[in-house]
């Protein structure tokens, strides 16, 4: 039943134009938009359609949720897969949008965030990616990295990319790949890479991946993200 009703809303959706207020929203917000061909352009907008009929999107700590919001969000996860087969994020419900910087009660593990280590109550966040539940955003974080990819950093890149980690059940920095070969040259060059980050951050040497990245597999993959969109 409810397969039917997806597909019946997703051939919908295929048949309608993106509106222009929507491109609006991309070429005020979202600077990679610009660097992408006309082609590519119309593959990121129809997209960015499909993931806001089917995504649950609401506003936190008072911020009113609005189509805007919903657009640049869209946008941005949508780009992590532009290459990629539709619905990569088919097992994601709701995205919660907060307006700044927020503090959530202490949480058990099963999650990744944007601040190093586990979440005690009361720390702040720019944002947060559940297995088998919600990410959570900031907004002023979200336009920020939107703007300038230039400074390296994006929320929405990183907790995206955790869910796309995090579709095979696990998170441990290892997306789902075609083939047996690809998942073993995968885990070679991230596992030296990973290692050769921790021993730079023992060290106090400088990487062109933030450092934070060296806390785990699973954020060296977010982190690496962010830097191969952005850098």
């Amino acid at each position: 039943m409810f397969n039917w009703m997806k597909k019946i809303r997703r051939k919908r959706v295929f048949k309608t134009e993106f509106p222009s207020s929507w491109r609006n929203f991309l070429n005020d917000h979202v600077a990679h938009y610009h660097y992408l061909s006309t082609e590519e352009q119309e593959k990121l907008e129809k997209l960015i359609q499909f993931f806001i009929a089917e995504k649950n999107f609401e506003g936190c700590g008072g911020l009113e949720m609005t189509d805007e919001i919903k657009v640049v969000i869209s946008a941005q996860a949508c780009l992590l897969v532009l290459g990629l087969p539709p619905f990569q994020y088919a097992e994601l419900d709701s995205v919660l949008v907060y307006p700044s910087t927020v503090k959530i009660p202490a949480q058990k593990s099963g999650f990744f965030d944007s601040t190093p280590g586990i979440v005690p109550g009361g720390q702040p966040i720019l944002g947060q990616a559940w297995l088998r539940g919600p990410v959570i955003l900031v907004w002023d974080a979200v336009v920020r990295g939107a703007r300038h990819p230039e400074r390296g950093h994006n929320v929405v890149y990183h907790e995206f990319a955790h869910i796309l980690d995090m579709r095979d059940g696990s998170a441990d920095g290892t997306p789902v790949l075609h083939s047996r070969a690809d998942y073993n040259q995968w885990v070679e060059i991230c596992s030296r890479e990973f290692l050769r980050l921790k021993k730079q951050r023992e060290k106090g040497k400088k990487s062109i991946l933030d450092q934070y990245g060296a806390v785990h597999e699973a954020e060296f993959f977010a982190v690496a993200t962010e830097l191969f969109f952005d850098r």
